[in-house]
This record gives structure tokens, C-alpha cells and sequence, in this order.
């Protein structure tokens, strides 16, 4: 089937460009001022914007935390995602039973999302214990097209220093990207018995207890250790603090190599007065780790964004039912489940804020798409709009309109983003050159979305 795309504002090679686009057998075939030829589906996209598909490679779909699920699996969770103008996902896979090994884990995720995810997928592998064995899966997994792996320097499923010295020599050796977790364990248990004894547990205290030092101690501690291993790539999660930032970019100046960094919507907008406006019961909301920060953190990643610093904007999408699962937490931060929605806001969101910093649309779509398709082998098949990538791609008009729970797409009974006004607005969504939404109307069917093996 042929799809034409005319008199679009095309997003080609990192500038706006009036333009038609060809699509054919899944596959952009022609960029060009202008195309004549007979089309089955002929989409007009006057005075609109034509962006690749979003790609957002922090999800978590299913996660099993053991008393909690997250709420959206691989169908709801994809969904959403596609509203909201992304096309591929790479989720963090969750734990299994201690002993398991990765390619079990991968397996069982490939039990939740094939034949059940809208949009193109890939998974993180991700290590909660480590032996021989595990880490010389790493290898295997990367054959396979898992060329990424995550490790924690918190929770229950952390590594040691030692033992993520040995990741970080072993994927220097495989070329695996290491995401990291960064927070310092042991300073935040502490904080965290303190207010436990102190009986400070309202969700300020979340923020109190995992202060931006502990954040960015741990990220400091990764980039020397990686030092250590000779400069595997060290892929930095939602950084969410200056101080974080800061150890990245003078980790940088030093000469540190393949050092990436990742932030989320949520910290580019939102600050921890959210903990405390409108009582316990909305604070409860944004219990997520990293927590909330101050507006200073917010202009400071902005800078980042938009001076290179920072290379990926993604969601860090883990959301869990607020009447449900949270709100019974709101006297006591401690044991709710942490995350939240918001893989469907992140493109709308991002942009409008962006560009109302001044923020050019390319350098936006850069750490939406093309940078994390870049970063982590998805590229040049996803990512940007050229000839010869997969048709993914979303169109979008110059209209405002407000982020409410009524509007959204996730299984979730909130959004983050509530009263949130964009400057733009998805209309139309093709994957792989199929309309999947266009103007309100949905097309996409379950499982119609393909695991997508990574290399570079």
C-alpha cells in the first residue's frame, strides 16, 4: 500500500522543511518538495507538524513489585503511548524468583507483550543479583538484540560496588549500554528511619528522604567506576537534580567517554510542591524515585536540554491505580508504591514547554526520538524521518487544548499532568506506515506491534 503525506512542516535532518512524504511497504521511500503519484491513502498535512514517531526507552509495563502491579500492561500501556504520538517503547524489565536467569526474564516479558503491544517494543535486560553465570548472559543477550542492561544502586535488588564494576567491564567487552538506578542506598535507609521514628510521613518527606546529594553521590561513584572498566556505556536514568547534572557534565569536562544522560517529563515540569498542594491526599500522587524537586532543578535540566547536557527526555512510565493502591498511603510516604503515568503526555508536554523555553522543535525531537534510537540500536530504523527508516511518524497540529484524566488512555485513574495546557496536539499516528489513530479515530489492534532486536 502507498501512503502520500503532503504540504507538511516536516521535521527532516534537524530543520522544518515543507515537504511531501512516500511510504511503501512499511518504509519512508521518498522525501521530495513535492510528490504526484496515485496513492491508496493520501493524508493531507497542510499547516501541521510531521515528526518521527516518539520512542521512549524507560517503561515499566507489568512490573511485578510482589504486593503491587503497575496497572499498565503491554496492550493499555501501548495505547496510550501511541495517543500520545510515540511509536516505540523499551521497557525495564522487571525481577523474577532469585536464581532466574536473564534469558527467563526476558522470556516471561515476552509472555506479557507479544501479540498484546500496539506499537513497536524492545526490552532492557536487568540484573537484581549477579554470579558468573548471569553476567555471561550478558553476551547472549546482546546476540539477541537485548544490547542494554540495567542495574540499581537501591532497593531490594541492588548491586554492590564490586559487583557493578564487573557489569561495567563485561559490557565494555559485549558493547552493552549499562543503565543505572543512582541513588545512595544507605543514606536514604537512614533518612528514611528517621522519619520513621520522627513520625514524618506525609509525602514532603519522600523528597526529604531522598535528597538530591544521594542522587548525586551515586551517579559520581558510576562514572568512576566506569572510569575503572575503560568507558563502557554508562547510560545515566531520569536525572532529575542540578547536582546530578552537574557530576555529569564535570565528568565530561574531564574527558569521560560515553557517558549519556536521561531525564523525565516529570522533572522538567513539575516540582515538590506537588507534595504538599492540596493536602496528603494529591501529594500521595507523586510518589515516584527520584522525587520531586525544586523549580531551580527544573531550569537547571532545561538548560541541559537545551545546551546538549542532556540526551534523552523519557517517562519513566510506572503508574499505579491512585484510589486503589496510593491513596490508603497518604499519612505514610513509606509504603506506597512508588511511579506514575506518563508515557502518553511526554511528546505534547515536552514540546509545548520546550518551545516556550525558547527550545528548537529539533532539538526537542533529538531527545525524543533520534538521540534514544541513536543510543540505544534502534537507529537509523526508528527515529528520524529519512529515506529508508520505518514510516513511523506523528502529526500533530498548533492547537491547545488541557490534559485531563477524561482524555487520557492509560488503565491509570489519574494523570500527572492534570490542567497541564499544550501548545500542540497528536492527530494522526502511523506506525510502519499504518494509520493507527487519525483525528479521534483508532485503528490500531492488539499485538500488531513488533519486538524490535537492537544493534549497533
Amino acid at each position: 500500500m502507498l501512503c502520500l503525506i503532503k504540504n507538511g512542516k516536516a521535521l527532516v535532518g534537524g530543520k522544518l522543511k515543507k515537504c511531501d512524504i512516500l511510504i511503501e511497504d512499511e518504509k519512508i521511500s521518498q522525501i521530495s518538495d513535492k510528490i504526484d503519484i496515485s496513492a491508496q491513502k493520501i493524508i493531507d498535512a497542510k499547516d501541521k507538524l510531521v515528526l518521527p514517531g516518539g520512542v521512549d526507552v524507560h517503561t515499566h509495563m507489568n512490573l511485578d513489585l510482589g504486593k503491587y502491579v503497575s496497572v499498565d500492561d503491554f496492550y493499555t500501556g501501548t495505547v496510550a503511548a501511541s495517543y500520545g504520538g510515540t511509536t516505540t517503547i523499551i521497557d525495564h524489565i522487571g525481577a523474577l524468583e532469585k536464581g532466574a536467569s536473564l534469558t527467563s526474564m526476558i522470556d516471561h516479558y515476552h509472555d506479557l507483550a507479544d501479540d498484546k503491544a500496539v506499537i513497536d517494543y524492545s526490552f532492557h535486560g536487568a540484573l537484581y543479583e549477579l554470579n558468573d553465570k548471569l553476567l555471561d548472559e550478558i553476551s547472549k543477550l546482546y546476540d539477541d538484540g537485548i544490547v542494554s542492561i540495567k542495574i540499581y544502586t537501591t532497593y531490594s535488588g541492588k548491586l554492590d560496588d564490586g559487583q557493578m564494576l564487573k557489569v561495567l567491564k563485561k559490557a565494555k567487552q559485549t558493547g552493552s549500554v549499562v543503565c543505572v538506578h543512582c541513588e545512595n542506598d544507605k543514606a536514604i535507609e537512614e533518612l528514611r528511619n528517621e522519619a520513621i521514628a520522627n513520625k514524618k510521613l506525609s509525602p514532603i518527606f519522600h523528597a526529604k528522604t531522598r535528597p538530591d546529594q544521594t542522587e548525586a553521590e551515586a551517579i559520581n561513584r558510576l562514572i568512576y567506576l566506569s572510569e575503572i572498566a575503560d568507558f563502557p556505556k554508562l547510560y545515566i536514568v531520569h536525572t532529575s537534580s542540578k547536582k546530578g547534572l552537574d557530576e555529569i557534565i564535570s565528568a565530561r569536562k574531564r574527558g569521560v567517554k560515553n557517558l549519556y544522560c536521561e531525564t523525565c517529563t516529570q522533572y522538567l515540569t513539575l516540582d515538590e510542591s506537588k507534595y504538599t498542594e492540596g493536602g496528603n491526599k494529591e501529594g500521595i500522587k507523586y510518589i515516584m524515585a527520584p522525587p520531586l524537586r525544586k523549580k531551580e532543578d527544573i531550569d537547571a535540566l532545561w538548560e541541559g536540554v537545551k545546551n546538549g547536557d542532556v540526551d534523552v527526555i523519557a517517562t519513566d512510565h510506572c503508574p499505579f491505580f491512585y484510589e486503589r493502591d496510593k491513596l490508603l498511603y497518604k499519612d505514610n510516604f513509606i509504603d506506597c508504591p512508588g511511579g506514575a503515568p506518563g508515557v502518553e503526555e511526554r511528546m505534547e508536554v515536552v514540546i509545548s514547554e520546550g518551545l516556550k523555553r525558547n527550545i528548537s522543535l529539533g532539538r526537542l525531537v533529538d531527545l525524543l526520538a533520534t538521540n534514544p534510537s541513536k543510543i540505544f540500536g534502534l537507529y537509523p530504523k526508528k527515529g528520524e524521518i529519512k529515506v529508508g527508516s520505518d514510516a513511523d511518524l506523528v502529526i500533530m497540529n498548533n492547537s491547545s487544548y488541557e490534559i485531563k484524566e477524561e482524555n487520557r488512555h492509560s488503565n491509570c485513574d489519574y494523570t500527572t499532568y492534570q490542567g497541564y495546557k499544550t501548545s500542540v496536539k497528536v492527530e494522526s499516528v502511523i506506525l510502519r506506515g499504518r494509520i493507527i489513530l487519525d483525528k479521534g479515530k483508532y485503528f490500531a489492534k492488539k499485538g500488531e506491534g513488533k519486538f524490535i532486536p537492537r544493534k549497533f
